[in-house]
């Protein structure tokens, strides 16, 4: 496959723990693919914090302004520091709207076959907006924890608009609102009403229905195969996104896109896993796959499906496999036989 006729500028977060080790195997496949990309190399997590005192320094920010794309490691939160999560921080940095957790069968031979699922969760707003607070009784200053949440009806409309726009776009049939309006009757009843109204825009194009968030946790391990796009708020997206990546074999295949309207951050949403950092037996198929995200969101998918096949045939076609994948390749092997499966196309 030709290089691209231009190199794409992008930041690189490398991460820590095993985030060095993964985004090298990643990059080492990308160069295979003739994808060509202009890195700036940056630090944000807990090496970065080591190094500057800040989880998210200034220098991180401005080259993800510039560049607009950045394709990001696991990074850790320093543990005491006082700091906030760093993926919370860029995600109200660069106002990334939409996080898109897609969860696609690559292990086969498990529970589900065939699964195909894209969760759309909004990224902003909900009860992740931090307004948090104790209220002191008597002698007690935590005698009470009180925490609020908010939803927007302009930032319900957006996401909206961008999940049944994206399905359009990817030939998507049906969207699932997912929500819990006979409890939190303003608050998600809000976003389910918003994203009725949009959808009645794609009448006769997309199918839509609304689950109550409880019982599609349900319906996700009964039979995922009813599942097509899922729309859903803050929280309850975070904690269905993490239940159909245990559907196709658990975080290690789990990429993920933080998007707005002015950057793309495209990640591994596992953790940094320092217990087995240095050792070569990390699985770097999260990072690929959030890689093939990026891709496609520059326009070149063709490169995406290329990358994703050659994960699918390494692992079932020649069962090379890392260790949380039931296999005992080491992060090396596997990398080398998804160049070779690239090479090859």
């Amino acid at each position: 496959m030709r290089p691209m006729e231009r190199a794409i500028p992008a930041t690189l977060l490398r991460g820590d723990g095993i985030g060095p080790e993964i985004m090298d195997a990643s990059l080492d496949v990308l160069d295979a693919l003739g994808a060509r990309f202009d890195w700036d190399d940056q630090q944000a997590g807990a090496g970065a914090y080591e190094q500057t005192g800040d989880p998210l320094p200034q220098a991180t920010l401005d080259s993800i302004r510039k560049t607009r794309l950045a394709l990001k490691g696991p990074l850790a939160t320093p543990v005491g520091s006082g700091f906030r999560s760093v993926n919370v921080r860029l995600r109200e940095a660069f106002k990334l709207f939409a996080n898109l957790r897609p969860a696609h069968t690559y292990v086969h031979g498990g529970r589900f076959e065939n699964v195909d699922i894209i969760l759309v969760r909004e990224n902003t707003e909900g009860f992740y907006v931090g307004f948090e607070h104790y209220i002191p009784v008597g002698d007690d200053p935590r005698a009470v924890a009180e925490g609020t949440g908010f939803n927007t009806r302009e930032g319900c409309r957006r996401i909206a608009e961008w999940t049944f726009e994206y399905a359009l776009e990817q030939g998507r049939k049906k969207v699932t609102i997912v929500h819990k309006a006979n409890i939190l009757k303003v608050l998600t009843g809000l976003f389910l009403d918003t994203a009725m109204e949009v959808a009645e825009r794609y009448r006769g194009k997309i199918e839509v229905e609304d689950k109550i968030v409880d019982n599609c946790a349900m319906q996700l391990v009964l039979n995922p195969s009813q599942f097509d796009v899922i729309l859903t708020t803050n929280l309850f997206g975070d904690i269905l996104s993490d239940e159909v990546a245990g559907l196709v074999g658990g975080l290690g295949m789990a990429p993920g896109g933080n998007i707005g309207a002015d950057a793309a951050i495209f990640e591994a949403v596992h953790g940094s896993a320092p217990d087995i950092a240095g050792k070569g037996i990390a699985n770097p198929s999260a990072v690929l796959l959030a890689a093939a995200m990026m891709l496609d969101h520059i326009g070149e998918q063709q490169r995406a499906d290329v990358l994703r096949d050659a994960i699918e045939r390494v692992i079932d076609d020649e069962g090379v496999r890392t260790g949380d994948l039931g296999g005992s390749a080491s992060t090396r092997e596997y990398t080398d036989a998804i160049i070779r499966r690239v090479r090859n196309t």
